[in-house]
């Protein structure tokens, strides 16, 4: 807004989004566990935040948080290229070319080129794939299989591009926490490892990628896609493929299998209900495709949609479910920003959340290395104990992890410019040095 851009700006930001009363996901990356940072400003162009123990990450802490004027009455201000001109909810946001940017590219010409950005927030991945290929919209970041391949056979001036695999995860897990609607011996199937083993060894994995997702995706490894590659556990590769196997070690525990029906020690038939996203095709294909699979193992699955606000309530409040298939779109590279997911004690702890104490030995080695890595400076230690987490998941399978889907992008060929990643925001990371030809 013409104001200079202080570090007095950059402190005010900051305490704003530590202070618990604003509930802030910023503050929460922000702080050490409840503990908050020093913060000291020199002078006008220089803070020093100071924490008591180690962070990791530290360099990628303040690339998020976007510093506010002392006085905002309405829009715009931005220290970044494009200024936010109007913001529809629901419809759009309308950003315009910030004349006070201080990049320039290597012809000195002042960035960025263009002059207003119109995001359109669309649900509706059909009419996005309609308007695109009308020449209404340059780009959509995040394409469907079916999409993709439609775009990828038609005729037209556009760049049809898959990423590889993308950070995200497609998933089921059972619930082991205590609840009223879960009967204990059916629990007791859910909180086996062997159990848990059976179900995803029993799960054709490359087939649903290729029926699901048309070939753009893969078997996933665990809770780290290997397109994090840094911090994937190169050891580690899908679960095999082996039903016959799983039979023969459910036998072992006391269930039988006769007349292609598989019960468990009490006689008590096998049977859970899935719930999963209604309206999302790739998850309710997939529900159904672990359905036909379990079938053949003697298990019988009932698979239930359920609007995405009703699936939340019951496996972070109600507990009313018995296993879900859902999935994960990372945002971040680094495991550390994951601590609520895995700590047993964590809110999104998927299978029993908000654990006053961890319920078995390797979720508190979990535990404490969640922790551990969380306060290790060093990289390469960190490195040692995010592996260890891995092979622990692998080994228990409180999480069955099903698939990566690729990340799939469309651009017109008139948007110049454009570097599409893996890691958010993967088209406009770089959205200053976009040009229309």
């Amino acid at each position: 807004d013409g104001a200079p851009l202080t570090a007095a700006d950059v402190e005010r930001t900051l305490r704003r989004a530590l202070d618990p009363k604003s509930g802030s996901p910023t503050g929460d990356t922000l702080r050490a566990g409840d503990a908050v940072p020093e913060i000291t400003v020199a002078n006008p162009r220089e803070i020093t935040i100071r924490y008591k123990a180690p962070k990791p990450n530290i360099d990628r802490l303040f690339d998020s948080v976007g510093i506010a004027p002392a006085t905002q009455a309405k829009l715009p201000a931005s220290s970044g290229s494009f200024f936010v001109a109007d913001y529809q909810p629901g419809t759009l946001v309308l950003l315009r070319r910030n004349p006070r940017y201080f990049k320039r590219d290597p012809k000195g010409v002042q960035l960025p080129y263009l002059d207003t950005i119109r995001l359109d927030i669309q649900t509706n991945p059909d009419i996005a794939l309609t308007r695109f290929e009308r020449g209404e919209l340059h780009l959509i970041n995040k394409l469907d299989a079916d999409s993709f391949d439609r775009l990828s056979k038609a005729p037209g001036r556009r760049n049809v591009t898959t990423l590889g695999p993308s950070l995200d995860s497609e998933f089921i897990w059972f619930n082991q926490a205590p609840a009223k609607t879960l009967p204990d011996w059916k629990r007791a199937w859910f909180t086996s490892a062997i159990f848990r083993h059976a179900v995803s060894s029993s799960i054709r994995r490359e087939d649903m990628a290729r029926i699901v997702f048309k070939g753009h995706a893969r078997p996933a490894v665990g809770p780290i896609s290997p397109a994090n590659k840094f911090w994937v556990n190169v050891a580690l590769k899908p679960p095999a493929l082996d039903p016959k196997g799983a039979l023969a070690q459910l036998t072992k525990e006391g269930f039988t299998f006769r007349d292609n029906v598989l019960r468990d020690k009490a006689g008590h038939l096998v049977e859970f209900s899935l719930i999963t996203q209604a309206g999302n095709r790739p998850r309710e294909r997939m529900a159904s495709l672990v359905a036909a699979d379990l079938k053949a193992l003697g298990i019988k699955v009932n698979v239930v949609t359920l609007d995405f606000g009703s699936m939340l309530d019951r496996i972070g409040k109600s507990l009313d479910y018995e296993a879900a298939l859902l999935g994960f779109s990372n945002v971040e590279a680094d495991p550390a920003e994951e601590l609520n997911v895995w700590l047993s004690s964590g809110a999104q702890h998927a299978w029993w959340p908000s654990q006053k104490t961890p319920a078995t030995p390797w979720e508190a080695r979990i535990d404490e290395l969640e922790l551990k890595q969380a306060a290790e400076s060093s990289r390469a230690a960190r490195k040692k104990l995010v592996d260890e987490f891995q092979q622990i998941v692998r080994d228990e399978e409180p999480i069955i992890y099903l698939l990566n889907p690729d990340y799939l992008v469309a651009v017109s060929q008139s948007l110049k410019g454009v570097i599409p990643a893996v890691v958010p925001p993967q088209l406009l990371w770089n959205v200053e040095s976009f040009r229309l030809e």
